[in-house]
């Protein structure tokens, strides 16, 4: 395999030379570049991006933290940082956090060794006191999913609680007051603000309902089948739904169907994340929608924004859910 002194050799040039043209540096003159360039393509040299980087502190490369990226929610964010970090001549690397404390941290660690100019976090596993460091370390940092208040213009976040409360005021405004709520699991914000928004729905229209009306599992469709399956072996009395997500929807839609209640005619269901699953389960699902590709575009806009160290608005940036009607709601009929 050829070296940087084989082409140094090939040129009839310094090494130093090499490394200029190799850096694009504006010290590399032309003619320098057209020899370099023709020795590199005649021996089939390669530079290493890790020596890149250390010259020019930089990998031209955007990190990424995802839970996991083989979730469908996580693709469609991975897809829509790649879209801006390709139109700005970057690459991106990712990790996968699971949620994990040790598994984020990790992941964060190795984005920055690999000197990624921009990071884009989503964690939820690890304390604001870390990310806060984390972020003094690398100024192109932007955590989505989430508010830090120390952090907060370089947040990208999304109105869960109100989320949850389009969902459950929608149910009710369609005459369903026996609401239950399949819930997440996960000690995450996003799973305690969903069921705060659900809670806060039904106080603001003067329904009362015991704690035996939430039921709680992983955010899947297996979590979604477990916690129907627990709401129909409690028999309590209800006429819809709202779940965590589209996945538990989906689960809980599976259950109904197999225990002879048909939705919507039986049974209401809403989701949430308005994922591609919502549209492909029968009935097609009534949803919150969550914008994730435009947050994670403006993520990965922002971050590059700061990498480069120009001027941004100083302010946090909370997106809204918008409710979208499908086919899961049907509106009930008094009594």
């Amino acid at each position: 395999m050829a070296t940087i002194k084989d082409v140094a050799r090939e040129a009839g040039v310094s090494v130093a030379t090499v490394s200029r043209v190799i850096n694009k540096s504006p010290k590399a003159s032309q003619s320098s570049i057209d020899v370099v360039s023709k020795a590199m393509k005649k021996l089939g040299y390669r530079p290493n991006a890790a020596a890149r980087a250390l010259v020019s502190q930089s990998t031209n490369t955007v990190g990424v933290l995802v839970s996991d990226v083989s979730d469908p929610f996580f693709g469609t964010m991975v897809k829509a940082i790649d879209k801006i970090a390709h139109d700005n001549n970057k690459h991106i690397l990712i990790g996968n956090g699971y949620h994990n404390i040790d598994d984020e941290r990790r992941a964060i660690e190795l984005l920055i060794n690999s000197r990624c100019e921009a990071l884009v976090i989503h964690s939820k596993a690890l304390p604001d006191s870390e990310l806060i460091e984390y972020a003094k370390e690398v100024k192109g940092l932007v955590v989505i999913n989430r508010h830090i208040p120390e952090l907060e213009e370089r947040c990208i976040s999304l109105d869960n609680f109100r989320g949850a409360y389009l969902a459950t005021e929608f149910l009710i405004n369609n005459g369903h007051r026996k609401i239950a709520c399949i819930a997440s699991d996960h000690q995450i914000d996003d799973a305690c603000e969903r069921v705060e928004g659900y809670l806060a729905a039904l106080k603001a229209h003067d329904i009362e309902l015991s704690k035996s009306y939430i039921e709680y599992g992983t955010p899947s469709s297996d979590g979604g089948e477990a916690a129907m399956t627990n709401l129909l072996a409690k028999s309590i009395d209800m006429s819809a739904v709202v779940a965590y997500n589209d996945y538990m929807a989906a689960g809980a839609l599976s259950i109904a169907q197999e225990n002879g209640i048909q939705a919507p005619n039986k049974l209401s269901i809403i989701g949430f994340d308005d994922g591609i699953i919502a549209k492909y389960v029968y009935p097609r699902l009534t949803t919150v929608r969550y914008p994730i590709e435009l947050m994670a575009q403006k993520a990965a806009e922002l971050a590059l924004t700061l990498a480069r160290g120009d001027n941004h608005s100083e302010q946090a940036i909370c997106f809204s859910p918008t409710l979208v009607r499908r086919d899961s709601v049907s509106q009930l009929q008094p009594a």
